[in-house]
């Protein structure tokens, strides 16, 4: 039997160290340092360089462990039920790339392909996020959960546009219309890491976007979840991480769910 408390407390210092090393390297990155996955998926060696690091120190804190990397996983087809670490180490590379300050490391341990443990850290504000399967969440050390607000009229809301993939861009924009409507409105970080962090701790109401892949939502999902708030597909089941779509919220998750399903499971 692992434990989850250990790993946790020896994977925070080497999330935190990684994100002061990106942190220190914002000004250090030209035009000539980007380089193109596909269309608007930018990457720098600052992503690349982060990723060694993490997988170089997780290593170290759990040996068992394989990995899920955004920058050397194209294919992640083949992982199993054990234990491996789901690792984004820079979200937000447009941002980063662009010197917005909204950019977070993520690292998150999954089991049978559900997040077990996660942490998220945003550098420019210096807060760390994590959580561990039973344990509670946590920022900076401060107990953290979801807002307790119960009317969607009353929540702030946060989600992801669409940037390579616009086959559902009909549905979406339905979808931001009706909820422009019912809420106090809608913010587009372009972080996934940052919206399932910040929901974690009330600062939005709840979350949901399409087209992300599991390094995006790992970590903030079992944050969430240990902050007390529910999270599942757009189906409303539990298959999330490698489903490529995601929806969190506390009190008004019923009535945000049945919004979303009411504008994007049309003929």
């Amino acid at each position: 039997m692992i434990d989850l408390a250990v790993i946790l407390e020896n994977a925070k210092p080497i999330v935190r160290e990684t994100g002061v090393w990106i942190q220190s390297m914002v000004n250090n990155i030209g035009e000539s340092d980007i380089q193109y996955k596909g269309t608007n998926d930018l990457v720098s060696f600052v992503d690349q360089t982060a990723e060694t690091r993490l997988k170089a120190g997780l290593s170290a804190v759990f040996p068992e462990a394989g990995f899920v990397a955004e920058e050397s996983a194209s294919d992640y087809s083949e992982v199993g039920d054990g234990y491996y670490w789901v690792i984004d180490p820079l979200d937000g590379t447009t941002n980063f790339l662009h010197r917005l300050p909204i950019y977070a490391v993520s690292v998150g341990l999954i089991y049978q392909k559900q997040p077990i443990l996660g942490l998220i850290y945003e550098p420019n504000r210096d807060e760390l996020f994590y959580a561990a399967k039973g344990q509670g969440a946590y920022l900076n050390e401060r107990t953290i959960q979801v807002s307790q607000q119960a009317f969607m009229s009353k929540s702030l809301l946060a989600t992801g546009f669409p940037y390579y993939d616009f086959s559902y861009q009909d549905r979406y924009l339905a979808l931001l219309k009706e909820l422009m409507r019912t809420s106090h409105g809608l913010r587009r970080m372009g972080a996934a890491a940052i919206d399932l962090a910040y929901m974690a701790c009330g600062r939005f109401e709840g979350f949901f976007e399409a087209n992300l892949k599991p390094w995006d939502v790992a970590a903030g999902k079992i944050i969430i979840e240990e902050a007390g708030g529910r999270v599942t597909n757009f189906s409303g089941g539990d298959a999330v991480i490698f489903e490529g779509e995601i929806i969190g919220a506390g009190p008004i998750f019923d009535e945000f769910l049945g919004t979303l399903q009411a504008k994007w499971f049309v003929d």
